[in-house]
This record gives C-alpha cells, structure tokens and sequence, in this order.
C-alpha cells in the first residue's frame, strides 16, 4: 500500500494516533465522568492531542532512538 520509506512517518501516526485516544479517552472521564457528551468531549480533546503528538513523535523518535541504542548492551 504504502512504500517503505513512508514507515517511519506511518508508524508515528499509527502510535500517537492510539496513545492520544487513549490518554484523552481517560483524561476526559477523569475530568466529566461518564456522563452525556463526554463522546464528544472525547473526541474533541483526542484530535487536539493527535494533532500536538504525531509531530511531536516524529522530532523525539529520533532522539528516542539514540537514547534506547546507548542503554542497550551488545550480545
């Protein structure tokens, strides 16, 4: 579907796209509860987060990277 060197930037969208639905899917009930609208609160807090985490995935993965190689030891 994709070429390959669309992986990285595919791989970060796929990640930050889950994490924040899930973070904003807690954070809301923790802040609402489960009460009317909070799909809609929901989704809202989830697409204001995607769009701050998918490019900040991709200027930290890089770093991320580097840290996760340096406390790796060879085999």
């Amino acid at each position: 579907m994709f070429p390959r060197k669309f992986e990285p930037y595919l791989f970060g969208l796929i990640l930050s796209g889950l994490m924040s639905f899930v973070v904003a899917g807690i954070s809301t009930v923790r802040a609402v509860g489960l009460t009317d609208g909070v799909m809609g609160l929901w989704i809202t807090a989830w697409l204001t987060a995607w769009a701050v985490a998918f490019p900040l995935v991709l200027v930290i993965a890089p770093f991320t990277r580097r840290v996760v190689q340096r406390l790796l030891v060879a085999e």
